[in-house]
């Protein structure tokens, strides 16, 4: 067995969001399939149109998820059917969010509902450099403590793994139908996204 020693490093730098992903859900129930999906499409294509009127741009908009189900009545007989397609909208404005939101909810009513919103950064590699460099540095100092004590002097690395964590600040929000809470431009603040990355060096005996 190839004598040496593996000890494990972590960095972890901190940066300004500059993206903000918004989840939207338009749904609608019907008494049957086809009203329920024609329904969601119309005011899907609403929603569509009202943030693209805001400048959101259809490469900013992606479909997350389209659903179709039954629903029951106390007596297990089918009740009526309910559609409802998921959008994640992308934006840099981290001002905009309430501007946003009641594009959509003029355009989609009640039908609509905000799931979820999350702040990130868009290019992560300065930090993930950052990161790593504190990470190596750690795990260098910890190898030279771990060598004195043992008698040992370190010689060259054999082996570098990696391990990568990012902590994106999100706000999970009850599904809901819109309200009057929608009428006044909501605010939300962006705070700060940290990168964590973590090293396993293992350094052979010199």
């Amino acid at each position: 067995m190839d004598s040496g020693i593996t000890v494990t490093g972590t960095g972890q730098a901190t940066g300004a969001a500059d993206l903000l992903r918004l989840t939207l859900s338009v749904g609608h129930d019907a008494a049957d399939v086809a009203a329920a999906v024609a329904q969601v499409a119309e005011k899907t294509d609403a929603v569509h149109a009202a943030l693209s009127a805001q400048g959101v741009t259809a490469d900013d908009l992606q479909t997350s998820s389209v659903n179709v189900y039954p629903q029951y009545a106390d007596s297990m007989a089918v009740a009526s059917y309910r559609a409802s397609h998921s959008l994640t909208v992308t934006t840099r404005d981290l001002t905009g969010f309430g501007r946003l939101l009641n594009a959509a909810v003029d355009a989609a009513g009640n039908n609509l509902g905000l799931d979820h919103l999350q702040f990130d950064i868009e290019d992560k590699k300065p930090l993930m450099e950052q990161a790593r460099e504190l990470a190596f540095a750690q795990a260098r100092e910890k190898a030279a403590q771990l060598a004195a004590l043992a008698g040992q002097s370190l010689g060259s690395i054999s082996a570098v793994a990696e391990s990568y964590g990012h902590a994106p600040f999100g706000v999970s929000l009850a599904a809901g139908k819109a309200s009057d809470a929608y009428r006044s431009e909501l605010s939300v603040t962006p705070g700060e996204n940290t990168i964590q990355v973590s090293l396993d060096v293992r350094w052979s005996w010199a």
